[in-house]
C-alpha cells in the first residue's frame, strides 16, 4: 500500500489528555471505536454506513483525527476506476483503550511462558527490548533531546512517566533527570515473569536513548528494587 500525497506530514505523539480531548466528541469515539475493532482499514463510506451518518459527516472527523497521529491512512486503487480511495486504520501506536482483540494478553502470556520454558534469560529480553526501543526512537528524530522523546513514548505507552531532577553526578556538566513509572502496563505480566517482561522494559528504554544519541542511561531500577520502578538519564 502507498500513502497518500494527501496526507499530512506524521503528528507528534500526543500526550493521553490530548488524546482524551480529541475523542471526547461523541461522533469522533465512535468512529474509533470501529476503527479499533476493525480487523482492516476502512474506507469513509463503510464507516459511515456502519454508523448510519452521512460520509461528508465521517469525512472532517477522520481528517482531525489522522492531523493528530491517531489514525494512518493508505491510498487503494483496487482496481477500480477513478481516483484512489483513502483506506483508515489505527495508527500502530495509537492508544488501544482496552480494545485490543481479547486474544492478544493471552497470546502475551504463551509467548513468555515459551520463553522461559526454552531458557530465554533476562539478557535476551533487553536485547528484544533494545531492537525496538531502537525503531521506536527512529520515529523522534526531530525532537529535542532523547529525555522529551522517551518521556512522550513512554507516555503513549501508557507508562505514566515522572520526570525529576536527578543532581549533578560526581561534579559533571551533564544534565542528569530520574524518570520514574507512576504506572507499569505490563504490571500483570511483570508479576508472573518479572526477570522478562522487567528486562524488556529496560531494553525498550536503553534502545531508545540509545538511538537517540544525546544521553545515556545510569541506572535502571524494576518494581524489583523500588516501587515505582524508574530510570535515571543523563545528557552527553
Amino acid at each position: 500500500m502507498t500513502v497518500s500525497p494527501e496526507s499530512p506530514p506524521a503528528a507528534a505523539p500526543l500526550p493521553s489528555r490530548d488524546v482524551l480531548r480529541v475523542l471526547g466528541d461523541n461522533t469522533r469515539y465512535a468512529i474509533y471505536l470501529e476503527l479499533a475493532r476493525s480487523p482492516r482499514p476502512v474506507v469513509t463510506a463503510e464507516i459511515a454506513e456502519r454508523l448510519g451518518l452521512h460520509p461528508n459527516t465521517v469525512r472532517p472527523h477522520l481528517d482531525r483525527m489522522r492531523e493528530v497521529g491517531l489514525l494512518e491512512v493508505a491510498a487503494d486503487a483496487r482496481g477500480e476506476v477513478g481516483r484512489p480511495q483513502h483506506r483508515y486504520s489505527l495508527a500502530p501506536d495509537a492508544p488501544s483503550l482496552g480494545l485490543e482483540p481479547p486474544t492478544m494478553p493471552m497470546l502475551a502470556r504463551m509467548v513468555l511462558s515459551m520463553a522461559q520454558r526454552v531458557g530465554a534469560s533476562p539478557a535476551d529480553a533487553v536485547a528484544v527490548g533494545e531492537t525496538e526501543g531502537a525503531a521506536r526512537a527512529a520515529r523522534y528524530a526531530d525532537a529535542p533531546s532523547a529525555l522529551e522523546a522517551l518521556v512522550a513514548d513512554l507516555d503513549r505507552l501508557g507508562f505514566d512517566p515522572i520526570v525529576a531532577d536527578g543532581g549533578d553526578p560526581a561534579a559533571s556538566d551533564a544534565v542528569t533527570a530520574v524518570v520514574a513509572f507512576a504506572n507499569c502496563p505490563f504490571a500483570d505480566l511483570a508479576q508472573a515473569h518479572p526477570d522478562l517482561v522487567c528486562g524488556l522494559h529496560r531494553g525498550l528504554v536503553a534502545g531508545f536513548v540509545a538511538q537517540m544519541g544525546d544521553a545515556d542511561v545510569l541506572e535502571f531500577c524494576s518494581l524489583a528494587h523500588r516501587t515505582p520502578c524508574q530510570v535515571a538519564l543523563t545528557s552527553r
